[in-house]
């Protein structure tokens, strides 16, 4: 049995988990009714601090050796790098950074004389980007490369949430920056062209954009490449989407998931059933549950987002999450999806375990 599951059955009073089969179990919710919660097929080995987002690096060449990477969030904070059962790899851990939130995924950067895929997260208490190549975890400009210069409103360069675009367009890789609090003038969220001389990364700010409510804070950010969207949860009031390609503007193509909501919206992932459809997950996070839209939007709208159902998994005060289609081998042939959770630990399921609940629910 894993060493996380004794602490996770004493919470939920669950049983069954020991096999690492797919299994559900009960819990009251606020109704009274029984909510059949899905559980994970492995739990990851706990971080020092306090976890808060995942990520998924794809190895192409055997994607069953693919690496989950997740943020331990303190000022003496890390990134953890875990096989896909969850297993720690010490030796690509990096600490000492300070207040990691989140944390994305690129790919084929050309980098001096090689291409490398790369970690990025974003250093909240020094208003920084830092660089890992993968899989060896190298820093790449060591120090990290700062963001949001010459901002001076409160909490206006405290890094939250971190997304890479890498444009099918124009070949170029972009980071998009969050930030614990900023305007209300449609330029919250700030996106940086990612450039390579020499061996050394640099950042061009290419635009400003993004609504905010003026509620709570803006930290989760998705971005879909292929079809070219940025979502991003305003948490006191539902999901933003705008075009990923600077050049595109910053018309605000959608205001989503605005119902139906216990507390904040929180981690957004998108699942690909093929280069336009799929799903998009959404974080409830003071309900422990994941809402679950169509990718594609409705025959008529392609940003009309209607909820398709929601996702009870056993997770607590989930914050950020990740998901991938791509076939990792084994029970992950279908994808993997992996969500925090607040007890120091990230929760891994098999996409097979998703689909189920949503094709009986829909």
């Amino acid at each position: 049995m894993h060493k996380k599951l004794n602490y996770f059955l004493s919470i939920f009073t669950l049983t069954g988990l020991a096999s690492c089969q797919e299994s559900s179990v009960q819990k009251e919710d606020i109704s009274d009714e029984k909510v059949e919660l899905i559980s994970p097929l492995h739990i990851s080995d706990s971080v020092l601090h306090d976890t808060d987002d995942p990520a998924i690096w794809i190895n192409k060449s055997n994607p069953s050796q693919s690496l989950i990477i997740g943020t331990d969030k303190d000022s003496i904070g890390a990134l953890y790098v875990f096989d896909l059962t969850g297993n720690t790899i010490d030796s690509l851990v990096r600490r000492d950074i300070q207040r990691p939130n989140n944390v994305d995924i690129g790919y084929g950067l050309i980098h001096g004389n090689d291409t490398i895929d790369f970690a990025v997260t974003g250093e909240r208490l020094t208003s920084k980007i830092r660089f890992f190549s993968l899989p060896d975890m190298k820093e790449l400009n060591p120090g990290g490369l700062e963001v949001y210069q010459g901002e001076t409103g409160e909490d206006y360069r405290d890094l939250m949430g971190i997304a890479i675009y890498q444009s099918p367009k124009s070949g170029k890789t972009y980071v998009i920056a969050g930030r614990k609090n900023g305007p209300t003038d449609g330029t919250y969220l700030w996106q940086y062209e990612v450039k390579s001389e020499d061996g050394n990364l640099s950042l061009e700010l290419v635009r400003k954009f993004g609504n905010f409510s003026g509620n709570k804070e803006i930290e989760a950010i998705a971005v879909d490449n292929e079809l070219g969207y940025i979502y991003y949860s305003d948490e006191g009031s539902g999901v933003r989407k705008y075009y990923a390609e600077p050049d595109m503007g910053n018309e605000e193509l959608a205001l989503f998931a605005t119902e139906g909501f216990t507390d904040d919206h929180e981690g957004i992932s998108i699942y690909k059933t093929s280069e336009t459809e799929g799903y998009l997950l959404v974080s409830d996070q003071g309900a422990n549950l994941f809402h679950v839209f169509p990718r594609e939007g409705s025959q008529s709208n392609p940003h009309q987002h209607t909820l398709i159902t929601t996702l009870p998994l056993s997770t607590l005060s989930s914050d950020g999450n990740e998901v991938t289609s791509v076939n990792l081998g084994g029970e992950y042939s279908e994808g993997l999806f992996v969500a925090m959770s607040d007890d120091k630990t990230f929760q891994i399921y098999s996409w097979k375990q998703l689909k189920k609940h949503i094709n009986q629910n829909q």
